[in-house]
């Protein structure tokens, strides 16, 4: 049996987005003011005689939810559909939804796309048992001859001109089909040192190339112009902070774009911008953070917040100017892409512990090996990580890059750590009492000398397991410290869920944060807090101070007491 259509179709409708004061009214009606008085309020010409205010929004809801299906958002659809003012986190994530959609452009179909996105389902039953799932399938089985489709058991003419007529309206899918069938065999997403990009996708022949006469690169391709951009930095930190960005680009812009970097266009940056928010499929994009090596790595361990994705942008923004510099390419996709809400936010002192609840901390630290399963090597190194890394406040990157050399004794007698911290800047710690205490008592456990004279500088600060006596990267030590916060959160979930809560977003830059807000709290020098830190700035290190925070609370109830009973 054929198929018959009446009309071919060519693109998704197009619903259109509410008007402010709809918007309004929805926002309050989320925000738990009661339907009536938020469409009195906002739209009081829009309710029909007999019409019930829950109704008209309602209408607004289902109209949001249809936009964001229009845009292929089917996860921001089903938010704004759950969306409930009795439930305060679906009401914050509807909230998000709206201002992620809003002036989201109506998507336009690319050569990966499952054919089910764009063609009916009675078409798309048929190409499936032929085993055509995608765009780029599809184009395959079109040719320049006639009756193309009658290898296709069920397709007969009418089906056929359906798809040739989707086709002719979108002739740009036919430019990338060889680019996308080449992408298309490459189902594996691998990292940026092992990537090898399909000469159709390199940008060896890119659409916004410079002439190469003019270039200052020697680069053919993409990835060797933006890996001589990598080499600018000399910092191995930024280099991977860029590297990550540059990463997840060139990934999606072959894998869902099939185009070269420099073939990238402005639209194309404004779908990115969406798709850093929430990747898709997820299958394919999200994953737990893994070592580079391991096939379960994927490019995104979760959705982008509004500050993640102005951070990405940003340094796309400087990867494509330095690129138009270099007279590589003619122009940059991400010119002017921006994020609402974006801005960089201030430092959240809620990343940090209470003493209190840093104490809690330690005594589950403390029974590790006894009650928790850990080795006691682990155990041990576990208990010094904290401890160091509370006492002096050193980054990550800082602990793991210290040596034992790096430890000394001015002519007063103060311990000090030097380290090499952001930017490759030197500086030096104070090495307090607690870290000197922790250190020493580590050591012994590892079989080496406490006494500094004895030791050998190129000693890593933090060990292996093993014996060969090297240290750990930056991943793993981060691997562990989260290990060891979630047993911790499944230790005090019963007697302090709000602490067990904290745990688990917790990550091991809250020791930083911790040894910020206790040195003050304890009365230390702002400008002490902000040397140890090596803040450039004061207003830094500000951020951690809560005394004028509590004194307003406290002086504000003191005005306005509850009245006694």
């Amino acid at each position: 049996m054929e198929i018959a259509l009446s009309a071919p179709s060519g693109s998704p409708t197009d619903p259109s987005w509410p008007d402010e004061a709809a918007l309004a009214a929805f926002r309050a009606w989320l925000q738990g003011v009661p339907s009536r008085a938020a469409v009195d309020r906002y739209l009081p010409d829009r309710r029909a005689a007999g019409a019930s205010a829950r109704s008209v929004i309602g209408r607004v809801k289902r109209q949001l939810a249809a936009f964001a299906t229009s845009r292929a958002q089917t996860d921001l659809a089903t938010t704004l559909a759950a969306a409930s003012p009795s439930n305060r986190k679906p009401a914050k994530a509807a909230a998000a939804a709206i201002e992620t959609l809003r002036g989201m452009p109506l998507p336009q179909p690319v050569i990966g796309d499952a054919i089910e996105r764009w063609l009916p389902s009675r078409l798309v039953g048929v190409l499936h048992v032929a085993s055509i799932r995608t765009l780029a399938d599809l184009t395959l089985r079109v040719p320049r001859r006639r009756r193309w489709w009658s290898g296709i058991a069920g397709l007969g003419p009418v089906g056929a001109r359906h798809i040739e007529a989707f086709f002719a309206q979108h002739p740009a899918l036919t430019e990338r089909a060889r680019a996308l069938v080449t992408v298309n065999q490459v189902r594996e997403l691998v990292p940026w040192e092992r990537l090898a990009v399909p000469k159709d996708a390199d940008g060896s022949t890119g659409t916004f190339r410079a002439p190469r006469a003019s270039c200052a690169l020697d680069a053919t391709n993409d990835y060797q112009a933006v890996n001589a951009w990598l080499s600018l930095h000399e910092s191995l930190a930024t280099q991977r902070a860029y590297r990550k960005e540059a990463e997840r680009l060139i990934l999606w812009a072959i894998m869902e774009r099939g185009r070269a970097l420099s073939s990238l266009t402005t639209e194309d940056a404004i779908a990115y911008r969406a798709f850093m928010r929430h990747p898709s499929p997820r299958a394919r994009w999200v994953g737990a953070p893994q070592p580079r090596s391991s096939p379960g790595w994927r490019p995104f361990a979760g959705d982008l917040s509004a500050r993640s994705t102005a951070y990405a942008l940003s340094v796309l923004n400087a990867m494509y100017r330095w690129l138009i510099e270099q007279r590589y390419v003619l122009a940059n996709p991400f010119a002017g892409v921006k994020v609402r809400g974006g801005r960089p936010a201030q430092l959240d002192t809620a990343h940090a512990f209470s003493e209190h609840e840093w104490n809690l901390v330690r005594v589950v630290a403390d029974g590790l090996e006894w009650s928790y399963g850990w080795s006691e090597p682990a155990a041990q190194r576990l208990r010094f990580m904290l401890d160091f890394a509370y006492a002096t406040g050193l980054r990550i990157s800082e602990l793991v890059g210290a040596q034992l050399g790096a430890i000394d004794s001015d002519a007063h007698g103060d311990a000090w750590i030097r380290v090499v911290g952001k930017g490759h800047k030197a500086g030096k710690v104070v090495l307090p009492p607690l870290a000197r205490a922790a250190l020493d008592r580590y050591l012994v456990q590892r079989g080496l000398p406490v006494t500094p004279s004895k030791w050998r500088p190129s000693t890593p600060l933090i060990g292996s397991l093993g014996e060969d006596g090297s240290g750990i990267s930056s991943w793993r030590m981060w691997r562990v410290m989260k290990r060891f916060f979630a047993t911790a959160a499944e230790v005090v979930e019963e007697g302090n869920p709000a602490l067990a809560d904290k745990l688990r977003q917790a990550t091991p830059h809250w020791t930083r944060h911790t040894h910020a807000t206790h040195l003050l709290e304890g009365g230390a020098e702002l400008t002490t807090v902000r040397d140890n830190l090596r803040h450039a700035s004061l207003a830094t290190t500000s951020m951690y101070l809560h005394t004028d925070d509590a004194r307003r609370a406290r002086q504000v109830a003191d005005r306005f007491a509850a009245p006694r009973s």
